[in-house]
């Protein structure tokens, strides 16, 4: 009996825009057969600083119910799917933090062989989304984790035109997503499900 691809979304939001492509890429993936946990990673900034922005501090209590992630969520999955608004070129330091607690399951070689993606958000066109994306994959090649871009797998590609993951822009919380990225967010879920089924059967046999 085939056994579901078990796949860990973990994402930092700050407005809601990356949280909803992670629930986009968690209802995808769940239709693919995976069996999935939806996690948020722990916030670290101030309350003041979440008070002050509206869209910050509705999301921040609209999201209150998603669970943190663990390290024993990593550990429990086949695959890995990140995501993160980009801060500077680079992955938020919220998301950053949660990685850099993995280091007791990397020295007992537990992150690698699992597959893993990544998706981002900009508040600009382009805005650092690609650098975003090659920063967080430096970490995957240090678990000796395998990455699986959707490269250009897939005519839904060519409409978002990010071959290394899902992005969107979301203007400065002035632009929705829509269904270029909702298409996008689906097909990386289920190249994810099906690279990491084909590993792990591999690696089972």
């Amino acid at each position: 009996m085939h056994t579901p691809v078990k796949l860990a979304i973990i994402y930092y939001s700050s407005t809601g825009f990356s949280a909803e492509i992670a629930k986009e890429i968690s209802g995808a993936a769940a239709s693919a057969g995976a069996d999935v946990r939806l996690l948020k990673v722990a916030e670290l900034a101030p309350e003041a600083a979440i008070a002050s922005n509206e869209a910050w501090a509705t999301h921040a209590a609209a999201s209150a119910g998603i669970p943190e992630a663990t390290p024993a969520d990593v550990e429990w999955a086949d695959a890995v799917i990140f995501g993160t608004p980009t801060r500077f070129g680079n992955v938020s330091s919220q998301l950053k933090q949660f990685i850099d607690t993995l280091g007791g399951l990397w020295t007992q070689g537990k992150l690698a062989n699992k597959v893993y993606s990544g998706f981002v958000t900009t508040a600009t066109t382009h805005g650092g989304q690609e650098s975003t994306l090659l920063a967080l994959y430096n970490s995957i090649h240090h678990f000796g984790g395998l990455i699986a871009s959707p490269g250009y797998t897939d005519a839904v590609k060519f409409a978002d035109g990010n071959p290394y993951g899902t992005s969107h822009v979301d203007a400065q919380g002035n632009n929705a997503i829509g269904e270029q990225t909702r298409n996008a967010a689906r097909h990386q879920a289920k190249r994810v499900v099906e690279i990491a089924s084909a590993i792990t059967s591999g690696l089972a046999a």
